[in-house]
């Protein structure tokens, strides 16, 4: 058995390419490798509109060590994760989400905190159903200071060229402060074809 996971590939101050490998977990189920030949194009969500957060520090900025959505009934532990050969990989465990320690902090004023988890099609996975989520959705991330809150502002999938179009705006360390959640989505029966992309801003204080 082995789990299709993401790998977040860093180019520059921004995630580039968003591409998949092969981990082995023994309890999840599988799928087989490839890719699709014309990846579906990235489709956003009627009425969203483009991040307008606010810019200052949240007080309560740092590292995260939960995520807490209550539409997804989903309360799991964050735990930082970084480069391995060039490529992000979320952890092993699919309740377990995965933040990128070289990009900014939950709260932090500017730039994009990428927190990226497994997606698991016979369920079991914390981001399950992250394309569920709707424009205006609560996202709390707890960090060592506190909890910072969001609302969902956009939700988007990508195939795998379009996510590497957009991935400067979605990933770069400029910009206002924003949070931006990452799986998998699309599964066709053997692999995942295309991701999943909800990007919230924080609440004003």
């Amino acid at each position: 058995m082995v789990l299709w996971v993401l790998g977040l590939v860093l180019v520059g101050v921004g995630l580039v390419v968003l591409r998949a490998s092969l981990t082995p977990p023994a309890s999840v189920s599988a799928s087989t490798a490839g890719a699709a030949a014309e990846p579906p194009p990235y489709q956003v969500e009627p009425g969203t509109r483009m991040l307008s957060a606010p810019t200052r520090r949240d007080p309560a900025a740092g590292r995260p060590t939960h995520i807490v959505v209550r539409q997804l009934d989903v309360d799991a532990p964050v735990v930082p994760v970084a480069l391995d050969d060039a490529t992000l990989v979320p952890p092993d465990d699919p309740r377990v989400i995965g933040w990128w320690a070289g990009g900014a902090e939950p709260g932090a004023r500017h730039g994009a905190a990428v927190l990226t988890g497994h997606t698991v099609h016979t369920g079991g996975g914390a981001f399950d159903r992250l394309g569920a989520l709707r424009a205006g959705d609560p996202v709390g991330v707890r960090t060592e200071h506190g909890m910072v809150r969001y609302t969902v502002a956009t939700r988007a999938v990508y195939g795998r060229l379009s996510l590497a179009r957009d991935a400067a705006r979605l990933f770069s360390r400029r910009g206002p402060g924003r949070l931006v959640l990452v799986t998998c989505s699309d599964w066709n029966g053997q692999e995942y074809l295309s991701n999943a992309v909800v990007v919230a801003q924080p609440v004003p204080r």
